[in-house]
């Protein structure tokens, strides 16, 4: 079988490109990082250690890479004979392969009326049917008509902490290994595609609140906290009692709205969320609080891992979330000097004011319940800094 993998950098390689090769696939990565892509030629292999105490090492095989800016040509061969496509190169970068891959299945349909599935393993939500947009956006009416019988754009929710690294083996990367790739089945038209490891569902939104409102809500508020703290370092963050108090009171909050709306089972919703907690507090990965904490503009907007969640909260239970607001203040309060939205939010508070600010960066109208408690707590933070 034959994998065409965007994105050859650490997530790439450390989760889609492990559990490729554990599903039997043989895979070529596209990217435009020349160093790495002759390095895959070069090796054909390399290892992924996990980061716990065994320290395992797990070797992957059957690799190869292609630069798809000196031969995008050969991308659109593989693509036409790939037996799935994956992606992590990041949203900002899923508009730039559209092309690429749009031309690999016309040449599919050229050869064979053979289903594929794409699918983009994206920190986003509707990450696929993003980029299904994007490789629209390149076909007349007919081609979509054939695009839409034969080939496949399911979402995904991933999840696998991937910290910073450097490798003396530039090929070789660490991961967590507790990990999670859930798919929406419905989507897939044909045969499901064998991949170790992911999940198929029916209904990916439970999946996908469920990651937002606990992982990335939970790793950015300790973050924060961390930061504000003067702590670098997340897992050192989570020996702070008041943090580690705080992240679990945030999640218990995330966790009554996610139960109440998909009926998650309480008590395996609560194993999760400390499940979730012990990966943040581990030891054997080293991750700065102002890499997580990092863009705190993109976090604060309505429909990401902040906001979002206490709006849906309110909606839901007509109650304000304590804690989850606390979190949205300390992200206001996250002054990094060499983040540039970090520097974006002070100077606006600086030069307009802390409610223009709150108003501007969440969208929440001024006057409400939510927003008069996320300005109570920024100034509760003020005072205690």
């Amino acid at each position: 079988m034959k994998a065409v993998h965007f994105g050859a950098g650490n997530i790439g390689r450390g989760f889609i490109g492990l559990l490729l090769h554990q599903s039997g696939y043989k895979t070529c990565f596209v990217d435009v990082n020349e160093e790495i892509v002759d390095m895959l030629n070069d090796k054909q292999q390399y290892t992924v250690k996990l980061a716990d105490a065994s320290g395992e090492e797990l070797l992957v095989e059957n690799v190869h890479a292609i630069n798809s800016i000196k031969n995008p040509e050969l991308v659109v061969e593989e693509i036409a004979n790939a037996d799935i496509v994956t992606a992590a190169v990041g949203a900002n970068i899923l508009p730039l392969i559209a092309g690429l891959i749009a031309k690999g299945l016309k040449k599919r349909l050229t050869q064979a009326n053979k289903e594929l599935t794409i699918i983009a393993c994206e920190n986003m939500i509707g990450g696929s049917s993003f980029l299904k947009e994007k490789v629209y956006a390149e076909l007349t009416d007919e081609e979509k008509g054939l695009f839409d019988t034969y080939f496949s754009f399911p979402n995904a929710a991933v999840d696998r902490i991937v910290p910073n690294q450097t490798n003396a083996d530039k090929l070789a990367v660490t991961v967590e290994p507790f990990f999670e790739w859930v798919v929406d089945e419905s989507e897939i038209k044909g045969t499901t595609p064998q991949v170790q490891g992911v999940t198929f569902v029916p209904d990916l939104e439970p999946f996908i609140e469920r990651k937002l409102f606990t992982v990335n809500t939970g790793h950015a508020v300790v973050a924060y906290f961390g930061y504000l703290a003067g702590i670098r370092n997340m897992h050192e963050a989570l020996e702070n009692t008041e943090i580690r108090e705080t992240i679990e009171r945030v999640l218990q909050e995330t966790g009554r709205y996610l139960t109440a709306a998909y009926s998650f089972d309480e008590q395996a919703h609560a194993a999760y969320v400390q499940k979730i907690i012990g990966r943040f507090a581990n030891p054997y990965i080293s991750d700065d609080t102002t890499r997580v904490g990092r863009s705190p503009m993109r976090k604060l907007q309505n429909t990401d891992r902040l906001v979002r969640p206490a709006i849906q909260y309110v909606e839901m239970f007509g109650d304000i979330p304590e804690y989850l607001t606390k979190g949205i203040a300390a992200a206001l309060h996250y002054d990094f000097k060499e983040d540039a939205e970090a520097n974006e939010i002070q100077e606006m508070i600086k030069q307009k004011g802390i409610q223009f600010t709150i108003e501007k960066t969440t969208n929440i109208n001024p006057g409400t319940e939510l927003f008069d408690m996320i300005l109570q707590q920024y100034e509760n933070l003020s005072i205690e800094r």
